[in-house]
């Protein structure tokens, strides 16, 4: 057998290695059409190259593609590598919120693009020619704080980091931390304060020195990451938290208001309540009236009296023009 014909199927065997979790080496000679001791010698071979191939022997024993000291090559299909470079072309171009991902993305993007098929290179500079990037500025966050908490969440142990809310003193804070949530354009952690006796959100752009110690908790039960944060960002930092009913589906509203802006819940009858915090009244009055739907004030009152206030400024602005229009014909009269 030519070298040629054993590289294409030690590719092959990669491949279905990659497939699923699990193979027998009767069902990898199968699919192969070669005997069990060619895939034996095969496994060897990707092994040298670095693939960790682990074996187990027995009944229901077979092999599996694991995790190594470094990583080895990837055997990606078309349309994972054309899903691949493109998303690495948005993050070299955008930057993403996580501190040097842009640079990493635009290294693993030329290291691609090296061994890319040229018909698979110009698919994915068609994308990239025809596409603009309009991203607003995020805050970025050191990679290394996001495993460390990302560690944190996965073994159930505690952790120490300095913090400084908005506007006030910096504090050493212990916690048991759940999940991270990413916004967008800010990251959150949802724990559990150990001093406070609380869920709490903290954001990742006010840690420092974040240490996890090897204090082992017992996982308690939670509210769902997602929606907590969600509640916390739109509606505990702020002076005002308006309630609004809206004659609209929820789904509409969503589409149009960012999750971390606000919180919108299905309601009866076609309408849909809107949640959302500000420190400005009139800043909430002109956002809610933008979205353009049938809107019912639920609280507080002083938004109903500013919305009343802003309506008479713009239907005096409205009026001006043709004031202003009157008096010119008479003077020219």
């Amino acid at each position: 057998m030519t070298v040629e014909a054993t590289t294409e199927r030690v590719l092959r065997l990669l491949a279905l290695l990659q497939r699923r979790p699990s193979w027998t080496a009767t069902e990898l000679a199968a699919e192969l059409g070669v005997t069990d001791r060619s895939v034996r010698r095969d496994v060897e071979r990707l092994r040298a190259l670095g693939y960790p191939v682990h074996a187990t022997a027995g009944v229901g024993g077979g092999y599996t593609l694991g995790a190594g000291t470094r990583l080895p090559p990837l055997l990606l299909d078309d349309k994972e590598a054309i899903a691949t470079a493109v998303s690495l072309l948005w993050a070299g171009s955008s930057g993403g919120t996580v501190a040097g991902a842009g640079e990493a993305a635009l290294r693993a993007l030329a290291k691609l693009d090296q061994v890319m098929p040229p018909r698979l290179r110009a698919e994915v500079r068609a994308v990239h020619g025809a596409t603009d990037t309009l991203v607003g500025p995020g805050i970025q966050i050191d990679g290394e704080l996001l495993v460390t908490l990302a560690r944190a969440c996965r073994d159930a142990v505690r952790l120490r980091f300095r913090y400084a809310p908005r506007d006030r003193e910096e504090h050493e804070r212990t916690v048991e931390p759940v999940r991270m949530v990413a916004t967008g354009r800010r990251w959150y952690l949802m724990a559990w304060d150990v001093d406070r006796a609380d869920w709490r959100t903290f954001r990742l752009d006010r840690m420092r020195d974040a240490v996890a110690t090897t204090w082992r908790f017992r996982p308690r039960e939670h509210p769902d990451p997602a929606s907590y944060v969600q509640r916390s960002v739109t509606e505990a930092p702020y002076r005002y938290l308006a309630r609004v009913r809206l004659r609209a589906a929820a789904e509409r509203v969503r589409e149009l208001v960012p999750p971390q802006v606000a919180r919108v819940e299905d309601d009866r009858d076609g309408w849909c309540v809107l949640s959302a915090g500000g420190d400005n009244l009139d800043w909430l009055t002109v956002h809610i009236a933008r979205l353009g739907f049938e809107t019912e004030v639920l609280e507080p009152p002083e938004l109903r009296e500013a919305a009343a206030v802003l309506a008479r400024r713009v239907a005096a602005m409205a009026g001006t023009p043709h004031q202003t229009e009157g008096i010119s014909s008479s003077s020219a009269s």
